[in-house]
Parts: C-alpha cells; structure tokens; sequence
C-alpha cells in the first residue's frame, strides 16, 4: 500500500520530468544536439529605432561625408564647385540641428510644414597646391552655400490644457561646405612596378 506522501512525491517527479521534457523538445531551449549558446540562444527584441539610426548615419556617410577626388583642372578656365545641396542634405543637416522627435502623443508633438529651402552660394575658391597624405599633390576646392529654411511650424500641446501654438514664418539658416580635391600635375594611374 502506497502512502499519500509517496504519491503526491512520485506525480510531482513525473510533473518536473514532463515539463523539462516539453521544454527540451522545442529545440530552441535546453537538450540540442550539436553546439548550444544556452541563453543567448533566444531572440531578445530590439527596438526598430537603433536600425533606422544605423541606417540613417550609413546613408549620410555614403552620401554626403566623402570628399571626392577629381582630375586636374584644365587651363584657363575657372573650376566651378560641385552641385549645390541637395533638399534631403540640407533638410537632414536641419534636423541634425534641430530635431523634432517623436514627441509623445497626446502630450506634445511637433510639426514642421510647407517647407521651402532657397540655397545660395557665398564662397567658391581653391586653396593652392599641396602635398597630402594618401592623394599626392592636390588642391582643396571650398564651396560654401547659405541654405535658408522658411516653414510653419505646429507645437500641439494636450496636457493639462489641450492647444496648439502656431509659428507661420519660422525661418532657420544652415551653412553647408562642398569641399573636393582637384589632382595636380600629370596624373597617371597607379601601375604596379614590374620585376
């Protein structure tokens, strides 16, 4: 005859077994065959924020933060700078500046609209010749461009009173350089020296 303290002993045994058998069988926990990270094995959430930003700094490297390196200049005439900003370079260098966030719905958020960008040139010159490390003998050209953001903007405002405050001539004004280098002298390609 089987005591009561046995049976209950005896079926709590057979539960723990049936759950770390459960669990072992999924394959992503416990028992696998082959190697096992344990732990690290399971998926932890990451927000889609740290890929957007990883994203977002790729672009304006890939873009924007690379100074070209183009042939020499030709004689008589003047060297002319690269194409001015473009609308996403200037509105990224705002935002740079200025961020308007997510804002927390239902508290504060902040919209910027009809915005409207005029780009002028202020400064377009090259510097003279020099020797720089991993180029050769090069001159830096500078070209450096007035970007003036005219927009309205909207700060909403729900607590504790909900309102808006309205800017309609909201002006900012961003300084973008456009710096390249230009080869001097004869430019050969690089070959490789014979043996």
């Amino acid at each position: 005859m089987t005591t009561p303290i046995r049976l209950k002993t005896t079926r709590t045994l057979l539960g723990i077994v049936a759950a770390i058998s459960a669990v072992t069988s999924t394959g992503c926990i416990g028992l696998t065959q082959g190697p096992n990270l344990g732990i690290f094995a399971i998926p932890i959430p990451v927000s889609p924020f740290y890929q957007q930003k990883a994203e977002d700094d790729n672009r304006w490297l890939e873009r924007y933060e690379r100074v070209p390196i183009l042939g020499p200049t030709t004689a008589g005439n003047e060297p002319v700078a690269l194409d001015p900003p473009t609308d996403d370079e200037v509105m990224r260098a705002f935002e740079k500046a200025n961020p308007v966030g997510g804002g927390i719905p239902l508290l504060f958020e902040r919209q910027r609209n009809d915005v409207r960008i005029i780009k002028e040139k202020i400064a377009d010159y090259i510097d003279p010749p020099r020797f720089y490390p991993l180029i050769g003998p090069a001159q830096l050209h500078h070209a450096h461009y007035k970007c003036t953001i005219y927009y309205s903007q909207r700060d909403i405002v729900g607590y504790p009173v909900p309102h808006s405050l309205d800017d309609e001539e909201a002006v900012e004004t961003i300084y973008i350089d456009h710096n390249h280098f230009h080869m001097v002298g004869d430019v050969e390609p690089y070959q490789t020296p014979t043996l």
